[in-house]
């Protein structure tokens, strides 16, 4: 398992805005994107490919220099108004879904074979927007009664639910699943364009990550996949 990464909290500015102030310093227009019913549609432009790579790799940074994915969701659709003044995420708990935890799940949660290890899958949205979904084990007996009556009984998000425990997030492997620069653009490669809408896969990001206790102890394991959903903000004014 990797060791915690140091917090990442001091001012800074995120890669879409350097990314926009260098476009613009070279004389480059950041156009609006135009959106359709149900979802935006991105140009397939050099720029827009840019853009979006920009805001993707703007995601993971905070993700991974912040311990509750569920707060670093409420922040991003807030900012990019992805749903309507003061909404917040959303769990709807996929019920039917069971994936008892298997050897490396135990070994990352430091559970014994024959302790419990409670599963949960979730879709996280935001005002109807399915940014993420989620699989996450975690072990019962580190949390409060009234935590795990919450997460057996609601769909209340798990970083919101044990929040109380101002728990620690210790990065196992951050995956970038979609690639809209080809290789070497940085040093002069040619990027892609097309006439049409930029094809935005489903899933754009992938995240494995244990939660940990103030005493170090492990409770919890999770899979976020992060969706094309994380784009669908409308054009600044």
């Amino acid at each position: 398992m990797s060791s915690p990464r140091p917090s990442c909290r001091s001012p800074h500015r995120p890669v879409w805005r350097l990314l926009s102030a260098l476009l613009l310093a070279v004389g480059l227009h950041v156009p609006a994107f135009a959106f359709e019913a149900g979802g935006p549609v991105w140009p397939d432009t050099s720029l827009a490919r840019l853009q979006a790579y920009a805001l993707v790799q703007t995601l993971n940074a905070e993700l991974l220099s912040n311990p509750s994915a569920t707060l670093t969701l409420d922040r991003w659709c807030a900012s990019h108004r992805l749903a309507p003044a003061d909404s917040k995420i959303v769990a709807g708990r996929v019920r039917d879904a069971d994936k008892p935890a298997d050897a490396a799940i135990r070994e990352w949660l430091g559970a014994g074979p024959q302790e419990p290890v409670a599963y949960r899958r979730v879709r996280l949205a935001c005002g109807g927007r399915v940014l993420s979904e989620a699989d996450n084990w975690y072990r019962p007996a580190l949390l409060t009664p009234e935590m795990n009556r919450q997460l057996e009984t609601t769909d209340a998000a798990f970083g919101r639910v044990v929040r109380p425990l101002g728990f620690s997030r210790s990065t196992l492997s951050a995956k970038l699943l979609w690639q809209p620069l080809p290789d070497g653009w940085e040093m002069g490669a040619p990027i892609p364009a097309g006439t049409g809408g930029l094809d935005v896969p489903p899933f754009l990001l992938e995240h494995r990550a244990v939660l940990k206790r103030p005493d170090g102890q492990a409770f919890s394991v999770v899979v976020e996949t992060y969706t094309r959903e994380i784009l669908a903000f409308p054009s600044p004014p």
